[in-house]
C-alpha cells in the first residue's frame, strides 16, 4: 500500500487535531509533508510532531502553494472565510482537497469551488463526518433496506451545549456571521447534510425561525462586568468563563486561546482574550436557538431545531416512515416495525477518534478514493455539500425575511443568475 504525501493549510483544532493526527496513527498510510500556519506556537507544534522539516513550515498558505505540488492532498482547515482561494489555488495546482465544513459563507464561492473540482478533475471532499460514523452509517443503512418502507418524516434536533455555544459561538472564532458563518451553516451545516444525505431526494422549500434571543446586553445580570474575572455575580452565573476553564470537564477547551493549561497561564487567557469576556457583552450576533422547516421532492417533511440552551452537547433523531420509525441518540438507535410490533435495539461500535469516529473515518476514506481516483465523486463531495450549503443559506434567508418560504429552485437560479452577471461585469 503506498504511502500518499499531504499538506496541511491551518493547524487549529480541525487541522492539527481532527484531521492530521491519522498520519501520526498510521504512518504507512500518509505522510504529512508541509504545513502552513499563522500562530507560530501551532505552527511549530504541529510541524514537530509530524516531523515536518524547517524549510516546510509557512506563516501562510500563499508560499507553501507557490511552484511544484508538494504532495498528493491539500488539508485546508483555515476559518470559514479563507476558504475560497487556498481550494481554488490547490485544485488548479493539482492537489486533491479535504476541506473542513463549510465550504464558504459565501454561496457562489460554494458553486465556483464545485465547478473547479469538476473542471481540473480533482476530489474536493468536504468534512461533513457525520456521514462517516458508525451511528450515522447505521441508520442510513436501515433506510436504505427499506426498513422503515418510504421515509415521510424526520425530526432531528442538535442540542449544542449551553458551555459548548457560550466558548465557540458567543465568545469564539464563530460568533460573528461576518467573521465566520452563520449558525446554521457554521454548526448546521452537518445537520443539514445529514437530512439531505438520510432522505436522499431534493429539498424543494425551506422555512425557518430563530434569533439571539439570550446572549445580549440587555439580559446582563445587575450588577455584572465586562469580564467574568471582575464579576460581582459570576458565581451565580451558569455561562461563567472562570468556571467553564478552571475546572474540569471543559478545562481542555482552554487550549483554544492558551499555549498550556497551567493555572496562569489560563487567567492571563481570561483577562486578556474574549474567552474571558461576559456573554452578555461580547460582540456575538449569531442566533442562540433557530428551527428550520423543509419540504423534499415526493412530499417527506423534516423539523430541524438547534439550541444552545440544552444540558448535553448531542444529536437526537427520529425518523417516521411508512413501516416504521427509527428513534438515535447517544450511539443507541431503536428501531420499531409497524406489522410485527417488534423493537430491535441496535448499539453502533464505539470509536474513540474525533466526531463518533467521523475525523479518522473521512481521512481513511479520502486517502482510499485518492488511491483509486477515476474522476468519481466522493461521498461528501463538493456537490453534495452545494445541495446541503443551499439549504442552509435558504434557511437563512428565511429567518431574515420573517420566516417566509424559500423555494430552492428558484433560489439556485437566482444565485447563479446573479454569479453569471457578476462574471460578466468582471469581464467588462
Amino acid at each position: 500500500m503506498a504511502q500518499l504525501k499531504a499538506v496541511l493549510i491551518g493547524a487549529g483544532a480541525r487541522g492539527a487535531k481532527g484531521y492530521a493526527p491519522y498520519a501520526l496513527d498510521h504512518p504507512h498510510e500518509l505522510k504529512l509533508t508541509a504545513v502552513a500556519e499563522a500562530d507560530p506556537v501551532r505552527l511549530e507544534r504541529t510541524a514537530e510532531q509530524h516531523g515536518v522539516p524547517p524549510e516546510e513550515r509557512y506563516d501562510s498558505w500563499e508560499p507553501l502553494l507557490d511552484g511544484p505540488r508538494k504532495a498528493d492532498i491539500a488539508i485546508i482547515c483555515t476559518q470559514d472565510r479563507m476558504h475560497y482561494e487556498p481550494t481554488m489555488r490547490a485544485l488548479a495546482a493539482g492537489y486533491h482537497v479535504l476541506l473542513e465544513k463549510p465550504m464558504s459563507p459565501d454561496p457562489l464561492e460554494c458553486l465556483d469551488m464545485e465547478q473547479a473540482a469538476r473542471d481540473h478533475g480533482r476530489l474536493l471532499t468536504i468534512c461533513h463526518v457525520l456521514r462517516y460514523t458508525p451511528f450515522w452509517a447505521a441508520i442510513k443503512k436501515l433506510i436504505a433496506d427499506g426498513t422503515i418502507g418510504e421515509v415521510a418524516s424526520v425530526q432531528l434536533n442538535e442540542n449544542v451545549g449551553y458551555w459548548h455555544i457560550a466558548h465557540s459561538f458567543v465568545r469564539g472564532n464563530w460568533n460573528r456571521s461576518d467573521k465566520a458563518s452563520p449558525m446554521i451553516l457554521a454548526k448546521s451545516c452537518h445537520d443539514m447534510d445529514v437530512l439531505s444525505w438520510l432522505i436522499d431526494k431534493p429539498c424543494t422549500s425551506v422555512s425557518s425561525f430563530g434569533s439571539r434571543m439570550h446572549f445580549r446586553e440587555e439580559q446582563a445580570p445587575p450588577g455584572s462586568a465586562d469580564r467574568c474575572l471582575d464579576c460581582a455575580v459570576e458565581p451565580d452565573c451558569p455561562y461563567s468563563a472562570t468556571r467553564f476553564y478552571l475546572s474540569k470537564p471543559y478545562m481542555g477547551w482552554a487550549g483554544h486561546f492558551c499555549d498550556n493549561l497551567e493555572r496562569e497561564t489560563i487567567l492571563h487567557g481570561l483577562r486578556t482574550t474574549d474567552y474571558g469576556r461576559c456573554v452578555y457583552r461580547s460582540d456575538n450576533d449569531v442566533v442562540d436557538h433557530q428551527v428550520v422547516a423543509m419540504e423534499f421532492d415526493g412530499g417527506a417533511t423534516a423539523m430541524f431545531s438547534m439550541s444552545g440552551f440544552t444540558h448535553e452537547q448531542e444529536r437526537r433523531i427520529q425518523i417516521m416512515g411508512t413501516r416504521g420509525e427509527i428513534r438515535g441518540e447517544d450511539d443507541l438507535i431503536t428501531v420499531y416495525d409497524f406489522l410485527t410490533g417488534q423493537k430491535t435495539i441496535i448499539h453502533p461500535p464505539v470509536t474513540w477518534s474525533g466526531h463518533g469516529g467521523g475525523d479518522s473515518g473521512i481521512v481513511r476514506s479520502f486517502i482510499e478514493e485518492v488511491r483509486n481516483y477515476g474522476g468519481q465523486e466522493s461521498l461528501t463531495s463538493a456537490a453534495a455539500s452545494v445541495r446541503s450549503h443551499l439549504m442552509a443559506f435558504a434557511a437563512e434567508k428565511s429567518r431574515l425575511t420573517g420566516g417566509a418560504p424559500v423555494r430552492l429552485d428558484e433560489y439556485a437560479r437566482e444565485l447563479r443568475a446573479g454569479g453569471a452577471a457578476g462574471s460578466d461585469r468582471a469581464e467588462g
